[in-house]
């Protein structure tokens, strides 16, 4: 049934239904209300100082109206509740003065202001209360279409609309779940609390069961038979014996995992992740260097050019005798088509690179190893052409945004997780201060004291210019500060996505060569940029970031056995700021992100299934989750190609275009 078939739909309702993202009838049935409203009469005895109040009576007084403008009135009276003579205040409804006649009887929602005997009204009904309890659906709307509007299309699709239920009948029964379209019409006319909170949880489960459908058949899609590979592990570990320093255990745990997945006959498809400054690089060097041992070209993208230069150098001092290359959009033509030569004849063993990996005209000509740093940056169908540009590679991701492993394992359900949350030896955990806008001087004198020590510090903006809607602090008024506070006695630099590559990259050498000894900048110098010396981050209006971004850019310090400090400025959301003054554990600032912010943003990208749910929430049905989870997994081995569920198999192929 199309939406312009429901009665009272014509074609300005359908274009107000469009601006809520309702083109189907299928979108209008599963536009769930946000909350409910229990319409039930209070106990006015019981309640307290600006409580919610909802109760009837009839009008004592005629009500009188004030004008502020002409859309804008107040408008007062005096209601009976039989009990108590209330004073009721209600704005913008003058409209409804002559309706309300001495004796008419009204129902009351609104704030009860207990001090003054007023009501604050939010809304006028013209009836009483009914005798039983109600629960009243409450939706997003627009302008054009009101809630009970669209409550009411709802009801007249549920009763001709054909609904399909995609939970198998055997976990139905299972856990004795309510018949589909009993939920729906639950969720939208609710009958009773109870009732409501099983149809809730139905449609929940059902939504979860279909997301982890979709990861576990993209899963089992996903293992392709993958590329022979032998490598001879000893050599691996005479590498890293050969390493200027110790690797930790969680770093050896990797590596093996990697190995362990490099010679199985299927794809390698990881996610590393691991927490700032805890040596995931050298764990993906180590991969490019098991690939080639295996005789396969190996490639690492990165999402800056800033950052592939320093992968490059690195991993040239790492393994100085293998053909390394690097490739940049700053490359220069000439030396651009020699790499390209060089490495579709295989003259080059392992390319180091931004985007420009992906470009049409690099063509490999065994590639074995895909890497992808910071691998939420680069979009799905970016990370596809670099894997592409091979026959079945081995794929590793790499994250520094680690996402606690329960989670992980069920999001990114379609790879394999390697988890580095040991910190390399020696390193010291950054002390992390928390200042407001008038402790300053104190963030200034600590910054000062470092910087006597011949150390160097980073001073992050939110802003690059100052705009007329904000006070937040940008770049050129923090230079002017910190040239009032250092100017005469330290080389002040400044850093932002705006300046050319060259002009970025001549500021970031100056600053680890210490030419520049403050350096102030956006996030973008959030990843991977590695400044031993520097041994202070402050981070100006520190609210505007989420807790993993700024412990992203924390870890630009602590990189080295020196103390180091991250000073965050705030006057606002301090509570939640204070995450970061009690835990270094990225995993821990993480999950208190995921409570606070939600997955969207922690994740970074949509994995297959969606994550904007309709009617479950990742963080609080995660025990429907898990369940929805093993009971997909059976699914998939048992039931995917029966044909009494061809339904389900059609909708998760169609929703991943795999079919």
């Amino acid at each position: 049934m199309n939406l312009n078939e429901i009665k009272g739909i014509g074609e300005n309702t359908l274009k107000n239904l469009k601006k809520l993202n309702i083109t189907t009838t299928e979108d209008l049935i599963s536009y769930y209300p946000f909350r409910y409203n229990i319409i039930k009469k209070s106990n006015i005895d019981e309640l307290q100082h600006e409580d919610k109040i909802i109760i009837d009576g009839t009008i004592e007084t005629l009500p009188n109206v004030f004008y502020f403008s002409k859309k804008k009135d107040k408008m007062t009276f005096k209601l009976n509740t039989n009990t108590k003579l209330l004073n009721i205040i209600i704005f913008n409804r003058g409209f409804l003065k002559n309706k309300l006649k001495i004796g008419t009887t009204v129902t009351i929602i609104g704030k009860y202001d207990k001090k003054n005997n007023n009501i604050v009204a939010t809304e006028l009904r013209m009836s009483p209360l009914p005798l039983k309890e109600q629960i009243e659906p409450i939706y997003h709307i627009t302008s054009g279409i009101t809630g009970k509007q669209i409550n009411n299309f709802i009801i007249k699709s549920l009763k001709k609309e054909n609904i399909i239920d995609y939970i198998p009948d055997y976990l139905n029964q299972k856990y004795n779940l309510p018949n589909k379209i009993d939920c729906l019409k639950q969720i939208h006319s609710p009958t009773s609390i109870k009732s409501l909170k099983y149809a809730r949880n139905k449609l929940k489960y059902e939504e979860l069961f279909i997301f982890m459908l979709k990861i576990k058949y993209l899963k089992s899609k996903n293992h392709k038979k993958g590329l022979e590979k032998k490598i001879d592990y000893k050599k691996v570990e005479q590498l890293i014996e050969t390493l200027p320093f110790k690797l930790t255990t969680d770093q050896l745990k990797s590596i093996k995992e990697i190995y362990n997945d490099m010679i199985n006959e299927n794809q390698m498809n990881r996610l590393l992740q691991g927490d700032v400054g805890s040596g995931k690089t050298i764990v993906s060097f180590i991969a490019l260097y098991m690939n080639y041992l295996s005789g396969y070209q190996g490639t690492l993208m990165a999402p800056t050019e800033i950052l592939a230069i320093q992968h490059y150098n690195n991993i040239k001092k790492t393994l100085p005798n293998i053909e390394i290359t690097l490739l940049t959009g700053k490359t220069k033509t000439t030396e651009k088509k020699q790499i390209l030569k060089k490495l579709a004849e295989n003259k080059i063993d392992i390319i180091i690179g931004t985007h420009s990996l992906i470009n049409e005209n690099v063509q490999y000509n065994n590639l074995g190893l895909v890497i992808t740093d910071e691998q939420h940056r680069f979009g799905v169908n970016q990370r596809a052409n670099l894997k592409n540009k091979g026959t079945n590679p081995d794929i590793l991701y790499m994250s520094a945004t680690p996402i606690p492993r329960t989670y992980a394992l069920t999001i990114y359900g379609d790879m394999d997780i390697s988890s580095i949350k040991t910190m390399p030896n020696g390193r010291k955990e950054v002390i992390t201060l928390l200042k407001n806008n008038k402790q300053i001087r104190e963030a200034l004198e600590l910054m000062y004291q470092e910087l006597k020590k011949n150390h160097q510090v980073y001073v992050i903006a939110p802003l690059i210019e100052n705009t007329d809607k904000t006070d937040m602090e940008n770049i050129y008024d923090l230079e002017e500060k910190m040239n009032k506070a250092f100017g005469k006695l330290y080389k002040i630099g400044i850093l932002h996505g705006k300046m050319k590559d060259k002009e970025k990259e001549t500021i970031m050498n100056d600053f680890k060569e210490n030419k520049i000894n403050i350096l102030i900048s956006t996030t973008v110098i959030e990843v991977g940029i590695d400044v031993k010396n520097a041994t202070v981050i402050t981070i100006f209006d520190s609210y505007r970031f989420g807790l993993s971004a700024l412990h992203q850019l924390r870890g630009r310090v602590g990189r080295s056995d020196i103390q180091s400090y991250c000073i965050l400025i705030s006057n606002k959301e301090t509570e939640r700021l204070n995450v970061l003054t009690k835990t270094f554990d990225g995993f821990k600032i993480s999950e208190a992100d995921f409570k606070l912010r939600g997955s969207g943003d922690i994740f970074g990208l949509k994995q297959s299934g969606d994550m904007n749910f309709k009617i479950a929430n990742i963080k609080n049905d995660f025990n429907i989750l898990l369940k929805a989870k093993e009971d997909s997994t059976l699914f998939i081995k048992k039931y995917i190609n029966e044909n009494k569920y061809s339904h389900i198999k059609a909708l998760i192929s169609k929703s991943i275009n795999l079919d």
